[in-house]
């Protein structure tokens, strides 16, 4: 799963003439980490699905607007956070369930920085059990923490190209970044401290 595949990513001249084998390569290079990083944000397979196909529809229609100042890849991000913090919004005043853990096709982990109990197996974080509760303790963040901190360290964007993306400076991607992970030691030490053996506390 490798990010050097700009070979297959289609030049912008070809994009901009609307050809569709350039789109469809534009989409293979990108669906899964859009959908993924929608998913993520919205805790829903069918809403990652409409995010996903709303943002290269958008792509698809406003590419002539692409000046190609920041990369397609930030410009792709840009449009599918939007869709989904607008989705969010509509949700807003219906409960949402979080019980039901996300999980992803291809059981990814959180980055360690944020499970790094020191006496907690290594095998510990690979549970599905586990993986659940980090997705749900996602769910509890801010709309705007959570996306800084799925952009940042989980897609592995650079601060720029998250605050890029977020439209935001680096300075208050970074004060969202601080939030988020301070937000999610909290909600998962409790979990994580019951699965503790008495002695280490």
């Amino acid at each position: 799963m490798s990010e050097h595949n700009n070979h297959n990513v289609p030049d912008l001249a070809a994009l901009q003439r609307k050809e569709k084998g350039a789109f469809a390569r534009l989409v293979d290079a990108h669906s899964d980490k859009i959908y993924r990083l929608a998913l993520k944000m919205l805790g829903d397979q069918q809403d990652a699905e409409d995010v996903l196909q709303e943002t290269f529809i958008k792509a698809f229609n406003h590419i002539d607007g692409f000046e190609g100042r920041s990369k397609l890849s930030t410009w792709l991000y840009r449009i599918a956070v939007n869709e989904a913090l607008m989705l969010l919004r509509k949700r807003k005043g219906k409960l949402t369930s979080i019980e039901a853990g996300v999980e992803l096709d291809d059981g990814e982990v959180m980055p360690r920085q944020i499970v790094d109990w020191c006496c907690l197996p290594e095998r510990e974080l690979m549970k599905d059990q586990t993986r659940q509760a980090i997705n749900r303790a996602i769910q509890t963040l801010s709309d705007a923490n959570r996306a800084a901190f799925l952009l940042r360290d989980v897609e592995g964007l650079s601060t720029q190209e998250a605050a890029e993306v977020l439209e935001i400076s680096e300075s208050a991607l970074k004060v969202r970044l601080m939030r988020a992970r301070l937000a999610l030691r909290e909600e998962l030490s409790q979990y994580f401290s019951e699965m503790m053996p008495d002695k280490v506390l």
